[in-house]
């Protein structure tokens, strides 16, 4: 089955981009990392690409253990580090989209998404630049998914946000927390990247908060949007270096804030990896706790996939027969 091509397609020079767009950092702590990843006479490398991509028709039959297969669990947050067992792999990273593309990375907030925006701080130029010349830059719209695709991207700094009250944070750093601490509590535990990483970004946007049983048309949805996302990073990563094997890197998407069903969310996003034909994808559990990712395992391998590949319809048929339910948002 043959793709769509990107809605939008474009490629910007990193340092130009930078100087004629600067981020807009409203908040004083997000100036704080600014000026540390990106320090007076710095210049920055390399091009951007930029892609937005339609919603892809799903296929008609998927073998829900493809997932499985080439699932990789990591306790932890995203270290950006490439896997060590696939050489020449082109690696890429889930963006926890806001439905507007990299909506408050200049705020106080400091989740997932505005975390990546803040370590690879060409980011916030590529937005201001689409703004500038008119461009929707959403990841999805009433219609559906259109997420986002981002290659070539400096990360030019990390940022810690574990306790550490020796260090000024207490509470950690992440969410909320980010902007509430001092300015040098922020400075402490922000550290350049010297010469920065080059990193590849998947945005896309998990439904909001809502509260009682997934729907099926929502169920589906979801689906559709992590295919969608991971098969236009196989397609992207074809284009740049064609026969290279696709990893991508998420975690519990659209589960904090959002308030999502860690195991079915889970679980969707195993599915849509086998669908895209990735060669693995590793799932970063955050902490030690990775139970929902079990529990997801479980379900595909004993309720999804005992019977061998299913037509498509009855495999999301028999996940809304599961009844799940909507989980509590972190408010982060």
């Amino acid at each position: 089955m043959s793709l769509p091509e990107p809605l939008e397609r474009m490629t910007f020079d990193t340092a130009r981009l930078v100087k004629e767009h600067p981020p807009l950092l409203r908040h004083p702590n997000k100036r704080v990392v600014y000026e540390i990843a990106c320090r007076e006479g710095d210049t920055c490398g390399g091009q951007i690409g930029y892609t937005r991509w339609p919603a892809f028709e799903l296929p008609a039959q998927v073998d829900p253990s493809a997932g499985l297969a080439i699932l990789e669990s990591q306790c932890g947050i995203m270290d950006y580090e490439p896997v060590a067992d696939i050489p020449d792999a082109i690696e890429w990273h889930v963006n926890f989209a806001d439905p507007m593309l990299f909506f408050a990375y200049g705020s106080g907030l400091f989740a997932q998404d505005e975390m990546q925006c803040a370590e690879h701080p060409a980011l916030g130029s590529l937005v201001e630049a689409l703004r500038a010349d008119g461009h929707r830059s959403v990841t999805e719209t009433a219609d559906g998914p259109t997420p986002v695709l981002v290659t070539g991207v400096e990360r030019r700094c990390r940022v810690a946000t574990n306790m550490n009250a020796a260090k000024g944070r207490p509470r950690g750093l992440y969410g909320n927390e980010f902007a509430v601490a001092t300015p040098e509590a922020v400075a402490r535990a922000t550290k350049r990247i010297e010469p920065p990483t080059i990193t590849n970004l998947i945005a896309m946007a998990a439904p909001t908060y809502r509260s009682g049983r997934y729907e099926r048309a929502m169920i589906e949805r979801i689906l559709v949007t992590a295919y969608t996302g991971f098969a236009a990073a196989v397609a992207e990563s074809a284009r740049i270096a064609p026969g290279a094997p696709v990893v991508v890197h998420t975690g519990f998407w659209g589960c904090g804030a959002f308030g999502g069903n860690r195991t079915l969310m889970s679980m969707l996003q195993l599915i849509a990896a086998g669908m895209a034909g990735l060669a693995q994808l590793v799932f970063h559990t955050a902490s030690a706790e990775g139970s929902s990712l079990s529990d997801a395992e479980q379900i595909i391998r004993e309720q999804l996939a005992a019977d061998g590949p299913l037509a498509t319809d009855e495999l999301i048929d028999r996940i809304d027969a599961m009844a799940f339910e909507w989980g509590r948002s972190e408010g982060t």
